[in-house]
């Protein structure tokens, strides 16, 4: 079980990919989750919460369909390795802000800007790098192990988040997020580029957008699949606004109650990535009834009256929100052609800085005026929702 798990190890440039992500995804989360405290804190308003996801994602969905382009037609590694060295200096800027004994929010708006325009670049390039370090058998093996990382990154990097919030400021967080980021720089320049896969660059006119929303256009299966997503990512998505809403407005409890969840929802979403894993399926099916269970999952969370039915809950929904998500790229993938990538994960990537944009602000702007229990609600029906439509338009318009 294990050797079939973790298959796409056996390639060198994918393990050290894989350990220099894992490291670095912990810092990204550990930030995150620090963020979203330091702004509670200044604020406790969820729609600056809102807000403040909308300036990291805002960028996304401006640039990232452009940014997938230029992936389809540079060395990915060595742009990564731009990318990842801005973002660390990033990292320490907002470091220092949370040094101040009173940072000023437009500067942590504005440096969160900064990260989601170089998030924008980032993003479509690691997903599409993901295609060249494995044979295209294991692609969709690697898929998932990547998701893994994320989310081992996003069940360790809140509770380190909690630990060092409460023992030595926000500062410390950022500092360590920042300098994650030399893994990755380590792991990058010890890669061996003779045994990447890649592909033929791509010139102007066939690296454009345009050409990817074509392709997309014609395939049905594709554009149901991102329609879903758009839908399920404004309303169900955001937890980084929902979950500390729901903690401290419905369970009247701390800071400290939301890393715990956070750290929870992320270990189901683990498990969730293992048994994508090791299954190793690909398709619409799976994306439907993942969607469905994610649905499922967030009903019950909102109707939890206390933190330990809440923790239980939280775990099922991590588990079954990964079980979507990473169906949904995997799908992307293994069904797109090689030469398109690129553009279809960039169109994916500008997705979900839509979502991120419009329901960062919506999901903080209802849960301030109705509670911290209707946002997770309206999440879990939209998701039912988008499952049964995506069945019906398949049905009709199956390929």
């Amino acid at each position: 079980m294990l050797r079939q798990t973790f298959l796409s190890l056996r390639n060198r440039n994918y393990r050290l990919f894989f350990i220099g992500q894992s490291i670095s995804n912990t810092g990204n989360w550990l930030t995150r989750v620090a963020l979203v405290l330091l702004v509670l804190k200044l604020t406790g308003s969820g729609l600056q919460l809102g807000l403040v996801t909308a300036c990291e994602f805002g960028p996304v969905l401006v640039l990232s369909a452009w940014a997938g382009a230029i992936a389809d037609r540079v060395d990915k590694r060595y742009l990564l390795i731009l990318t990842q060295a801005l973002e660390m200096l990033q990292s320490f800027g907002l470091a220092a802000l949370a040094f101040m004994k009173q940072p000023p929010l437009a500067a942590i708006y504005g440096l969160t800007l900064i990260g989601g325009a170089l998030l924008a670049f980032d993003n479509p390039l690691r997903r599409s790098f993901v295609t060249e370090m494995v044979p295209k058998e294991d692609i969709p093996n690697a898929v998932v192990l990547y998701s893994l990382i994320v989310n081992l990154s996003r069940a360790f990097g809140p509770a380190l988040a909690g630990l060092l919030v409460t023992t030595v400021g926000f500062g410390w967080s950022f500092v360590i997020d920042a300098t994650s980021y030399v893994a990755v720089l380590v792991c990058l320049g010890m890669m061996r580029p003779e045994e990447l896969h890649r592909r033929p660059a791509t010139d102007k006119s066939e690296g454009s957008v345009l050409e990817g929303l074509r392709y997309l256009a014609a395939h049905p299966r594709l554009w149901v699949n991102f329609s879903m997503l758009l839908a399920i990512g404004i309303m169900a998505y955001n937890f980084s606004v929902s979950l500390p809403l729901f903690v401290t407005d419905s369970l009247h409890t701390s800071d400290t109650v939301f890393t715990l969840l956070y750290t929870i929802f992320s270990l189901g979403a683990v498990l969730g990535a293992l048994v994508v894993a090791y299954r190793n399926l690909v398709g619409m099916n799976q994306i439907l009834w993942g969607a469905t269970a994610f649905g499922l999952s967030m009903l019950v969370l909102a109707a939890t009256p206390n933190v330990a039915s809440a923790a239980a809950a939280a775990f099922v929904v991590g588990l079954a929100h990964i079980v979507y998500i990473t169906s949904t790229t995997a799908l992307v993938q293994v069904e797109s052609e090689p030469a398109m990538h690129g553009r279809v994960l960039s169109i994916q990537t500008v997705i979900i800085g839509a979502s991120k944009v419009l329901g960062g602000p919506l999901v903080g702007w209802i849960g301030d005026r109705t509670g911290g229990r209707l946002p997770i609600v309206l999440g879990g029906l939209v998701c039912l929702l988008s499952a049964a439509v995506g069945q019906l338009i398949l049905r009709r318009r199956p390929g």
